[in-house]
């Protein structure tokens, strides 16, 4: 077990330092783009000025004949790309392909002082965030990269799942962590062909009532556990929760349901995997106007947190209080990156 005074010390010499903390940044949507498409990655110029994190794509979705060429795209992209506050990041493939080593050797090589965030999947445990928490700090310090190259785990399999408290506290490298349905659903046994969302025979029924045939029905959400597991490990580590791909593009109001699920539970954001998915990321992982405004007033009421007041027939205390600045910090960082909810929320 490596001791506390141990934990932030780089794992390579020459290598940079390990941030204290991580760096407070709006990540409503991470939006894939699969970087060996040349027409896509001509568009991100432009994505860039819309999107919270563009995400270049060299796992699941990338055909293995061009495993190569997305690689050397997402290099072309991030050279040719000024992402201003923009995050930038990869997901890299698997620990058990032979395409990873390759990934994180010539894209820290290229790139290194501009990437924010690897994205590792299918992790099992904390023992292979140390293998790429590791392998990290030997590029950067090989590369001359002046900035550490945070982590981002996917929760993509059921040892994943028993094992997120501990991935989630694994490294100071640890960005945060998202939900993969479709990977984990195979992994569990679950009895869907859908990537993520909910299913029409996960539900419950109202009890009989004599005489009456009909008997209502509601569908329930097959990933509540998962989310809200994910979510208290990343929050007790100080990390992020994030819900991952929503996959039926032809539905934007389950993609919304879903999206918003996710957020009132406590996730930071999701990935868009669509162009149309992205407004729906962003108006869902921005507070509500209503909302923003109703927390700030409890916050002008109670401006120490302490004591108690009645507002609209509501008593507030000290815990909503604590409830309502968490809306309006995130209100006043949405804002901040974000002009037209700057004026939405008044700030």
């Amino acid at each position: 077990m490596k001791l506390p005074n141990q934990f932030y010390r780089p794992l390579a010499i020459g290598a940079p330092a390990p941030m204290r903390e991580p760096p407070v940044k709006v990540e409503r949507m991470i939006h894939f783009v699969p970087p060996h498409l040349e027409k896509l990655r001509a568009k991100v110029p432009e994505l860039a000025k819309q999107v919270d994190v563009v995400l270049g794509n060299l796992e699941d979705a990338i055909p293995s004949d061009a495993k190569e060429a997305a690689r050397k795209g997402f290099i072309e992209m991030a050279k040719a790309t000024d992402f201003g506050s923009t995050g930038l990041w990869t997901r890299i493939n698997a620990l058990n392909s032979p395409w990873i080593l390759d990934d994180l050797m010539e894209i820290v090589a290229a790139v290194g002082n501009k990437l924010d965030v690897v994205m590792l999947p299918k992790v099992e445990g904390p023992w292979d965030i140390h293998y790429l928490d590791q392998l990290l700090a030997q590029l950067e310090a090989r590369n001359g990269v002046t900035k550490p190259i945070l982590i981002h785990a996917i929760l993509e399999t059921a040892e994943g799942v028993k094992n997120v408290d501990a991935i989630a506290a694994a490294s100071p490298r640890m960005h945060g962590v998202s939900l993969g349905p479709a990977d984990l659903a195979a992994s569990r046994a679950m009895k869907t062909t859908r990537v993520g969302g909910g299913h029409p025979d996960y539900r419950v029924i109202a009890d009989a009532v004599p005489g009456e045939a009909a008997r209502a029905t509601f569908q329930q959400d097959l990933w509540h556990y998962t989310i809200a597991k994910m979510v208290d490990a990343c929050a007790s580590a100080g990390i992020k929760a994030f819900y991952g791909p929503f996959g039926d593009f032809s539905d934007p109001a389950a993609c919304e349901s879903q999206f918003r699920n996710a957020f009132l539970l406590g996730c930071a954001g999701a990935w868009s995997l669509h162009p149309t998915q992205i407004a729906i990321a962003k108006k869902v992982f921005s507070p509500d106007p209503a909302e923003v405004a109703f927390a700030r007033r409890v916050l002008e009421a109670m401006p120490d947190g302490a004591g108690a007041v009645m507002i609209d027939g509501r008593m507030q205390d000290d815990a909503t209080w604590k409830q309502c600045k968490v809306v309006v910090d995130l209100a006043r960082q949405v804002a901040a990156n974000d002009p037209d909810y700057a004026a939405v929320y008044g700030f």
